[in-house]
């Protein structure tokens, strides 16, 4: 195994994994790491990365492949390498040490819900961040290289530093991180806080090696402007369809037959001005699928522009032959059903529509969507200072409408939280005390929903996953344990969550822990058999 990289790039476990093929079981990482035993974690939920010969990894997260593509371009001498294998590749020669972070202390909306829920305590996400920088502190007082940290939970750490961390990089790496790590490798000083600049479209090189799930980047930055998000309107660009499908010939060189675009709307590519570009869409969907590709799949896409060009929506599910058993499930943007919240903090979200149309953009692009098996997760941000209980019966109610249609899709009711990166990261954080005490009667309605959708939808959740005993247990999991969980949400609603602490001192992260849950999960899954 080779020792001989000048930087290496690397994540903890929780980003650092393919999920076991379906990159929906990474939201395990965001439970309290005392509820999920590791032996799940390590076999099904974030399964380590395998490495070549000389323990690089053989994919990886695109971030760290965008990194690697621009740090090579200026003439580095950088390797890749899983968190496991950084003790076999560090050494005298390591002079930086990158590290990409998207969750390390567990506050993002996701884990901060869940751990609020079932009782408080780190999450998985915080507690393989918290192993990673023990293992990266050892190496760093062996070898004395430099550590810097960015990626999109860096903000985490502005407040709390740890002590092994030199330089915490904020923004987009092209521009300024190349010249941060010559400093760094040269033994300059750099501020221990950094700004990328954001660089233009031709100063993005593609990537050289595989990303995960064959990902591929097609837009960057989000014109909407919300004040809850750390994405600005100015940063907002499409990539060159050449670049585009020089990604994809890389990632099916690596093996990966699926393409996944990583993008904050799919219906923005090639737009301008917020309005849907229809020919520049079905020009990439068309000319990435006659790549020989399987399918394409995309995170997110937003409610005002599908309403906008039905057209479009069902010309990417042609193309791509979406279907039942082949259908996309992105993070869709429902925020609340307030106009007064919407007017203050998202002003542009209903844009061509206005505010006040908002509840009507919401059920007439669900339905679009449906009709072309695209099955929206419908997040909501809840636990805004000035948010009072009428305001989320108005969330209450776009919900129930949502119900009352039948359609598929899932809702989920997070708290806001004042990242330090947007233009609210002066308000207060959504403790539990501080939520309007409807908010558990809207947690209640969109959970139970969406028990029934999943129960509906397993294959579909399961079509990825390459493990067989993994996805027998996630189906068991999700067919069998609803039930018991339906009755959880239905006690935090009736006390107004402080059910929650009931669950503060369950551990099943321990050797009898993980005994009772391989007997529970089989006693399940022969159970009326």
């Amino acid at each position: 195994m080779k020792r001989e990289w000048d930087v290496i790039l690397t994540a903890d476990r929780g980003s650092f994994t393919d999920y076991g093929g379906s990159s929906v079981l990474g939201y395990v990482a965001c439970m309290p790491y005392r509820l999920v035993p590791r032996f799940f974690m390590d076999r099904f939920f974030t399964p380590p990365i395998k490495v070549d010969k000389d323990g690089k990894a053989i994919y990886a997260p695109y971030a760290l492949r965008k990194v690697e593509a621009s740090l090579l371009s200026h003439g580095f001498n950088v390797a890749v390498i899983p968190p496991e294998y950084l003790e076999k590749s560090v050494s005298e020669k390591t002079k930086v040490l990158g590290l990409t972070v998207h969750d390390p202390f567990g506050l993002n909306p996701v884990s901060f819900k869940l751990s609020m829920l079932f009782g408080g305590g780190a999450t998985w996400t915080a507690k393989f961040f918290e192993e990673l920088g023990e293992e990266v502190k050892k190496l760093k007082a062996k070898y004395n290289f430099k550590v810097i940290v960015g990626g999109p939970g860096a903000w985490e750490l502005l407040n709390k530093k740890p002590e092994w961390i030199d330089t915490i990089f904020i923004g987009e790496a092209e521009v300024t991180l190349p010249e941060v790590v010559k400093k760094l490798m040269d033994g300059e000083e750099v501020p221990t806080i950094v700004k990328g600049k954001d660089p233009k479209v031709d100063q993005i090189p593609p990537i050289v090696n595989p990303a995960r799930l064959g990902e591929v980047q097609i837009t960057r930055g989000c014109p909407r402007g919300c004040q809850f998000c750390s994405i600005t309107p100015e940063t907002f660009r499409s990539m060159p369809l050449d670049v585009i499908k020089k990604e994809v010939e890389v990632n099916m060189k690596g093996g990966w037959n699926r393409v996944e675009f990583i993008t904050d709307d799919v219906m923005l590519y090639g737009s301008q001005k917020l309005r849907t570009n229809h020919d520049a869409i079905v020009r990439l969907f068309t000319e990435v699928m006659n790549m020989g590709v399987d399918g394409i799949w995309w995170p997110h896409i937003s409610a005002p522009a599908v309403k906008e060009s039905p057209k479009t929506i069902k010309a990417m599910a042609e193309i791509a032959r979406y279907s039942f058993d082949r259908a996309v499930a992105p993070v869709v943007g429902l925020e609340t059903g307030s106009v007064k919240i919407m007017e203050k903090y998202m002003r542009a979200k209903a844009f061509p529509w206005t505010p006040k149309d908002w509840a009507d953009v919401i059920i007439d692009a669900t339905a679009i969507m449906n009709d072309n098996y695209i099955f929206p997760c419908y997040t909501m941000t809840i636990g805004y200072p000035e948010e009072t209980d009428e305001d989320v019966q108005q969330s209450i109610d776009l919900v129930q409408k949502i119900i009352d249609h039948g359609f598929i899709a899932w809702v989920f009711p997070l708290p806001v939280i004042p990242m330090a990166t947007t233009r609210i990261r002066d308000n207060p954080f959504p403790f539990m005390e501080r939520l309007p005490s409807k908010y558990w009667d809207l947690l209640y309605i969109s959970w139970k929903y969406n028990f029934k959708i999943t129960r509906q939808l397993i294959p579909i959740l399961t079509s990825g996953i390459k493990n067989n005993v993994a996805k027998r247990i996630v189906k068991i999991m999700i067919d069998r344990v609803f039930d018991s969980i339906d009755q959880i949400f239905y006690e935090l609603k009736e006390t107004k969550g402080k059910k929650s602490m009931e669950f503060s001192s369950i551990n099943l992260n321990n050797t009898i822990g993980v005994i009772k849950s391989i007997y529970w999960l089989t006693r399940l899954a022969f159970k009326n058999q």
